[in-house]
């Protein structure tokens, strides 16, 4: 569906992507993590045909991202979207609408995805952050492609835009399209992504599927148990948490309480990024 191959981006004497090489199949969701200016947003240009590779290439169903063929095939949300203030949420619709060629039922459906019905008729230029990020949405998903390339998606959008991101993300896994998409809030990542991967300085440090990651983070899990003697504080992976309160039960230990703290991937992201 979209290949990287050593694909790198040079920005003058800045190297903003170092020779990534990442092959993302249909019906994935897959994340892009990594702190301010680690590349996610020129990996998700050079994917939408935005951006011409210094070395390498990036292909969209074998063909190159910069094809018109290949860019028919994907609906681009920058990070910072922005509309005509004189429009009405559904004049901008439409207008994408007919430049997409899409059927005229689908205006009404991605308002009402994006919980716009009741604004649709006010001009853009009075919608909130979060209104106009759902508006931003409401587009991508117009032509239903075979591939979302989502830029920070997330980063504005109030519990409603949340609630309807959520849903269309889900819904393209089920249809068996692809969603790549950026944030910074881990919370996403844990919640949608079948993979996700880490860029730090334009390098691809991690990529991990979301049963690597709970496996990961289930071994860094720690217990602690109280007993009438002492707490102890114990890692624990899932597999060794019976067989350790056992092991402490033979010694003739009363065991009182035991909690579990099990680590997030804001931990892990931490760790792999410093």
């Amino acid at each position: 569906m979209i290949r990287y191959e050593r694909f790198t981006k040079r920005f003058e004497n800045v190297t903003a992507v170092d020779s990534l090489s990442l092959d993302i199949g249909r019906g994935e969701i897959v994340a892009l993590l990594g702190p301010n200016g680690s590349g996610k947003t020129t990996t998700l240009k050079a994917a939408a045909g935005l951006l011409a590779p210094t070395e390498g290439s990036v292909t969209i169903n074998d063909r190159l991202a910069s094809d018109p063929a290949a860019r028919r095939a994907i609906s681009y949300l920058p990070q910072r979207v922005s509309f005509p203030d004189s429009l009405t949420g559904r004049e901008v619709v439409e207008f994408y609408r007919r430049l997409r060629g899409v059927g005229s039922a689908r205006t009404e459906e991605v308002l009402r995805f994006a919980s716009l019905n009741g604004a649709s008729k006010r001009s853009v230029g009075t919608y909130s952050g979060g209104m106009t990020q759902r508006l931003g949405l409401a587009v991508a998903a117009l032509s239903q492609s075979d591939v979302l390339l989502l830029d920070e998606p997330t980063a504005a959008l109030d519990p409603d835009g949340l609630c309807a991101f959520y849903g269309l993300a889900v819904q393209i896994r089920n249809e068996r399209r692809t969603v790549v998409f950026t944030s910074h809030h881990l919370g996403d990542v844990e919640r949608l992504a079948d993979r996700f991967g880490i860029l730090v300085g334009g390098k691809l440090v991690a990529l991990m599927t979301a049963a690597d990651l709970a496996e990961r983070l289930g071994r860094r899990a720690v217990m602690e148990i109280v007993t009438d003697r002492e707490t102890l504080r114990v890692e624990a992976p899932p597999e060794r948490r019976m067989s350790i309160l056992e092991e402490i039960r033979r010694t003739g230990v009363e065991i009182r309480s035991v909690t579990t703290e099990e680590v997030r991937l804001e931990s892990l992201y931490r760790e792999l990024v410093s």
